[in-house]
């Protein structure tokens, strides 16, 4: 069944046109995984589906009653309102509201949530994408329309999510740049190109050998054209004279066939590896140690990096991944412990968040002001030239800075620090808002760039492709503690020596719920440790308590005389049709009660034993 559709539609904004005459649709079982150069209109499409902002031409097309949830890439929140007071009223009419209250604390545990009463405000950009992803996740929709949702998760995180939404019963929609994902989530991938949008079943492994099919057919064509044109050349500089029927329709189909637009080659992220020389010595940890209060993030940590070094950090969100990089670049200070820097090390720090980028400043002038020219093994190199390497046109280089997208601001800021000649190279979190194209071609510099890299990253496939160790934050079993443990190879290789289940890890969170919705003196400072209080039910999952094993009767029976009028009405194809999806039905409440009947269970064990 045809979820929503648009039909031939246009959409620029201010002069700049996103799409031209292109359609897009969504059916039931889709999951969609969009993709495209940052700056294309990934977002934009979104808020279209969701009905956030419309057309410059064509139709939207919604079948009745067909409810569509958003998560945006930056959501926004009423001031002054807690974690879960934001969940619950985003979700507070919904049909199955029995099962938002216990599920919001599950999804808010595994995203890193314990205290509830926390105000958003006082939350880090990561925290509220995280609550807002929280609150779409447990809504009731047909189509779930998520912008980055894997943003500022961590990998423990995002392999929950994985399984979260290869689960959904919902049409899914969703713009993310991590590929592994994209592989075992999606059935289908929309590329947005040059103002339309190509279609590709399957997920990402799929859609590369799809793409490069089309391609492949795209230039055949051309060639094809060009090759016909040639001929009709041949004719008309023969001077026939366009006298006849004939002889006009063939200068007519001459002029048609070089008027048609040839194909344009796409357009393709260029980074040439520019470095500045590396010295024997590097940098040198040396007993580092690192608390904030009384939480010990690094403890007597030792380590000389070595010139060819490409190393992963990795480890839940909080547990200090980014102080470590901070102490490398000398931003924080450790407790205890030195660093050594040698005296050519050149550190290029690509942070978590963009510096401030000067809204009012031209892009052209902002690359210029780190440096004219750069030498790379090509020889040197123009500010303009790399900036069309970027995929800075002539005149987006000439535009201000806050007329660009995220990802292309995203995309500017990482030019300006390869633009430096680092030796070292620091990536916080490269991933996020970095499209596809760009993280391919940012791999392949990788390969050829003459120094170390470290690099945060929750993105599996990235981890995989460039580092050879990862340095993983552990919890020591015995103390309690905090270790970074060191692993040979590349991401996949930690998960098997380490015996890691990411997915079954996160869901460890579920069992640490143990703080009443509404607590008594509780403070939002964040510094502050939430005040220990007593485990009890709250007075909707009491209610629930009561009544769930006369619920449970009551769908078993159901579900036994649908039986039974199935099988009275086996020659009704069209009755037959309406008591089997009302029997599924039926199973999926049975199944979403006896899951809640376990938790309300072991929730009443926890406080009478407790």
């Amino acid at each position: 069944m045809n979820l929503l559709t648009i039909k031939n539609f246009s959409k620029s904004i201010t002069d700049k046109v996103l799409f031209e005459n292109t359609d897009f649709s969504i059916n039931e079982g889709e999951k969609i995984g969009v993709i495209g150069v940052n700056g294309t209109g990934k977002s934009t499409l979104l808020k279209i589906i969701s009905g956030i902002m419309e057309t410059d031409e064509g139709d939207v097309i919604k079948a009745n009653r067909v409810k569509i949830k958003y998560l945006p890439q930056n959501p926004e929140f009423p001031e002054g309102i807690t974690i879960y007071d934001y969940v619950i009223s985003l979700n507070k009419n919904e049909h199955n509201s029995w099962n938002v209250e216990g599920e919001a604390k599950n999804i808010l545990n595994i995203l890193g949530f314990t205290d509830y009463e926390q105000v958003v405000d006082k939350l880090s950009g990561g925290q509220k994408k995280r609550v807002a992803l929280a609150a779409t996740l447990l809504s009731d929709c047909d189509i779930l329309v998520l912008d980055e949702p894997t943003n500022h998760l961590d990998s423990y995180m995002s392999a929950w999510l994985e399984e979260y939404l290869k689960k959904l019963k919902a049409a899914l929609v969703m713009v993310t740049h991590d590929r592994y994902f994209l592989d075992r989530v999606c059935n289908g991938i929309a590329e947005i190109d040059g103002g339309k949008i190509y279609r590709y079943t399957g997920g990402y492994e799929k859609f590369l050998e799809e793409k490069t099919l089309r391609e492949e057919i795209a230039i055949s064509s051309e060639r094809k054209r060009q090759s016909i044109l040639r001929v009709e050349l041949e004719w008309i500089q023969r001077g026939a004279r366009a006298r006849s029927t004939k002889q006009k329709a063939h200068i007519q189909r001459y002029e048609a066939l070089k008027n048609m637009e040839g194909l344009k080659e796409a357009e393709k992220l260029q980074m040439s590896s520019a470095s500045s020389r590396l010295g024997n010595k590097t940098i040198e940890l040396k007993d580092i140690c690192k608390s904030f209060g009384d939480k010990a993030l690094i403890k007597d940590f030792n380590y000389i990096f070595l010139s060819d070094d490409r190393i992963g950090i990795v480890g839940e969100n909080g547990c200090g991944k980014s102080t470590l990089v901070k102490i490398i670049t000398g931003e924080l200070a450790p407790d205890k412990g030195t660093v050594d820097v040698g005296q050519t090390v050149k550190i290029g720090y690509f942070s978590q968040e963009n510096e401030h980028l000067p809204e009012d400043m031209k892009v052209i002038d902002y690359i210029r002001d780190t440096a004219e020219f750069v030498q790379t093994e090509e020889g040197t190199i123009s500010a303009t030239k790399m900036l069309e390497r970027f995929l800075f046109n002539s005149t987006l280089q000439y535009q201000m800075i806050g007329r660009l997208s995220g990802g292309e601001k995203r995309r500017l800021y990482l030019l300006k620090i390869l633009m430096e000649a680092p030796n070292v190279l620091i990536l916080d979190e490269p991933t996020n808002d970095l499209d596809i194209s760009t993280m391919m071609i940012l791999e392949d510099y990788l390969d050829s760039f003459n120094g170390i890299v470290i690099s945060v990253s929750h993105d599996r496939y990235f981890l995989n492709r460039i580092v050879n160790r990862i340095f993983a934050y552990e919890t020591d079993e015995e103390t309690g503690g905090q270790n970074i443990v060191q692993y040979e190879g590349n991401y996949n290789d930690y998960i098997e020596k380490s015996g890691i289940d990411p997915y079954n890890t996160v869901l460890k969170k579920r069992d640490t719920n143990k703080l009443d919705l509404k607590q008594e003196g509780k403070t939002t400072d964040t510094s502050v440790k939430p005040k220990s209080t007593k485990l009890k039910m709250s007075y909707n999952e009491q209610r629930e308590f009561e009544h769930i094993d006369e619920d449970i009767a009551a769908l078993e029976e159901k579900i036994e005389k649908l039986e039974r009028d199935i099988a009275s009405n086996a020659t009704n194809f069209v009755k037959l049709n309406e008591l089997t999806k009302e029997k599924e039905e039926a199973e999926r409440l049975l199944s979403e009660k006896m899951d809640r009947w376990v938790y309300l269970n072991d929730l009443n064990d926890k406080i009478n034993n407790g």
